[in-house]
Parts: C-alpha cells; structure tokens; sequence
C-alpha cells in the first residue's frame, strides 16, 4: 500500500464544514494541508438580507483570489479544483433563516451558488428545532415543504445541530440523503451537541453520510484529545453504518477570537437573546496534531498507521463527500 503522505495527495480531500473567517494566508493553508474543498458554513441567524450579504462576501473573496481558490456549484468543479490545484469553496449555510418563510427563496439562494444548508442552528425556526430547544417539535408542516423543495432543488440538507426528533423526521421524510456533516458520538462522550448512534444509522441507511467533528467538548478526552481521538471517533462511526458513510467535518472556525463577537454572536439564540452556551467563552482547543488546516496529512497519518485501506481512507477524506453530493446535487 502507498505512504500516508502519498495518499493524502492523490485523494480528493473535502472538508464538510469550516466557519473560518477567511483571508488569504487561511486560504493558502488549507491548500498547504492538501485540501480540495470545504463546505464554508458562516450563516448562523442571518435574514434574507443578510444572507445576500454573505454571497457577495464569498464573490469578493473568489474575486479577490481567483488565482487559488475557485467556487463550487457541482462536483464537476470539486474534480476541476483538484487537478488544478486550488481550492474550492461550497458556499453553505448553518441555518435556513435567510429563507425567512419563503419557499421561493431555495431557488433564488441555490442560484447564486448555496449548495448545504443546515436546516435549523441550536434553536427552533419555522423548520423545526434544534437541539439546544427545551421541546423539540419535530419537522414542522413548512418543514415538509422545505425539505421537499431543498430535494426538488439539489440543495444537500445537513443536521449537525438539529434536534434528535426533528433530524429523524426529516430523514425519514427526505427523498434525498441527508449529511450530518460536523457531529460526534454520542456513545463516546454523552453530551447534547453529540448524535445517538440510532440517528447516525438512520442517516446512514437511507445514503447519508456522517462527518466526524474535531469540536473538543464532543470528544471523550476534551481539550487533552489528539489526533487519535478524532480517529477513535472515525472508528466509531465506520463500525457503526460503514466505511461509505463516514467522512471529516472539522467545525473549524479559525480567524474567530474566543471570546470575541462572532462566537459572542453565535452562541446567542437568533444572535440576540439568551446565551445558549458558554462556547463563546470557554477555552475550547482542537485535537493536538490537528490544530490548524494545514495538518490534515496528520489525520491521513494516523489512519494509515491503523491499517485501514487505501480505498477507505480516500473514501473518507473526501469520496464519501463527493459521492452524495454528487447524488443530491442531481449529478451537477
């Protein structure tokens, strides 16, 4: 079998969701760290207005880089970033709220590029509930529609932080795969941010695919974890529903203090209410090896270092990534 390092560059490497503040040297490093695409999830409690504000944000900045970072609309873009070596940029969304109740507003937002969204962040919206709401309600009737319409419009739907109830309504009522894109096991660590193993399998049986998360709160050892105990995690989940479900979500949020006024901003129900979390303001750290973007060949290393195959470690750096997406986004 070929090197980790080998590996790690011939795969396609696909990032299921960072919210990182992004500038150039950020842009160079994941590039560095042999990155192909990240979901880029900054959308927390925007409204319509403020979600056309985040797609001119994404234009200027793959104006102002065109020469290393290209957007993506299709996985025919993901290949193209790859063999051109740039990285793509899939603009995504951590909540629906930028629809405000408008079902219409799914095709204005997948034409100008939006290709994930999340369907609630943390609390309820007309969708549903998220997983920090006292009573989850489960899907909503707008909801149904909602979700029927992000399938009609290849639009991929991902639960990382919808409630337990709302998450598996939804699969079961998408005639689509779901993702949940930056999660961990429940079963390692027993807190509310982190799925059930009955969710993940759900997810799983009807296409979906899981990405295991390095958000240190959710991982057994906490802020001592390393690069191990994110593959632990990994384990975990491929023995649960398989090596074709499984992939990376590493929820980084780089260029963004802690504390400071976007995780002030994020960790606040619609932004402006109560606090939700203390995230905002506890000393949260990645794994150690796994600290930046630019050590993704370190994940590489410790899953190669396990035996695990060739075939399952392109699966999961970026095939499982691009084989749903491929699906949801109707081949595109």
């Amino acid at each position: 079998m070929p090197d980790a390092a080998s590996i790690h560059a011939d795969a396609i490497v696909i990032d299921g969701l960072q919210c990182c503040d992004f500038d150039r040297s950020l842009l160079e490093e994941a590039l560095r760290g042999g990155v192909t695409a990240i979901n880029h999830a900054a959308i927390l409690w925007e409204n319509f207005r403020g979600g056309i504000d985040r797609v001119t944000e994404w234009n200027r900045l793959f104006d102002a880089h065109a020469d290393i970072v290209i957007p993506i609309r299709g996985t025919a873009d993901i290949r193209a970033a790859k063999a051109a070596g740039k990285l793509g940029i899939i603009m995504g969304w951590q909540n629906t709220s930028p629809l405000e109740d408008r079902l219409d507003y799914v095709a204005v937002f997948k034409a100008l590029g939006i290709g994930v969204m999340q369907l609630t962040y943390n609390t309820q919206n007309y969708a549903g509930a998220g997983y920090l709401e006292k009573t989850d309600s489960g899907l909503t009737g707008f909801g149904r529609e909602l979700v029927a319409e992000m399938n009609r419009m290849g639009v991929l739907c991902d639960l990382s932080h919808v409630g337990e109830v709302t998450a598996a309504e939804t699969i079961e009522h998408s005639t689509q795969p779901c993702a949940i894109t930056h999660c961990l096991p429940r079963a390692l660590k027993d807190v509310p941010r982190n799925k059930s193993d009955s969710l993940f399998k759900k997810c799983a049986d009807k296409g979906g695919v899981i990405g295991a998360s390095l958000f240190a709160p959710g991982l057994a050892a906490g802020n001592d974890a390393t690069v191990s105990d994110v593959v632990d995690a990994i384990a975990h989940l491929v023995d649960l529903v398989g090596e074709d479900h499984v992939a990376i979500g590493s929820d980084f949020s780089l260029n963004r203090p802690r504390p400071g006024p976007w995780q002030e901003w994020a960790a606040k129900d619609k932004g402006t209410a109560r606090v939700l979390t203390e995230f905002a303001s506890a000393t949260i750290s990645k794994p150690k090896g796994f600290q930046r973007i630019d050590e993704f060949p370190n994940l590489t290393e410790e899953m190669h270092a396990r035996g695990w195959t060739e075939t399952r470690l392109k699966k999961i750096l970026g095939g499982n990534w691009l084989r749903l997406l491929d699906q949801v986004w109707h081949g595109e």
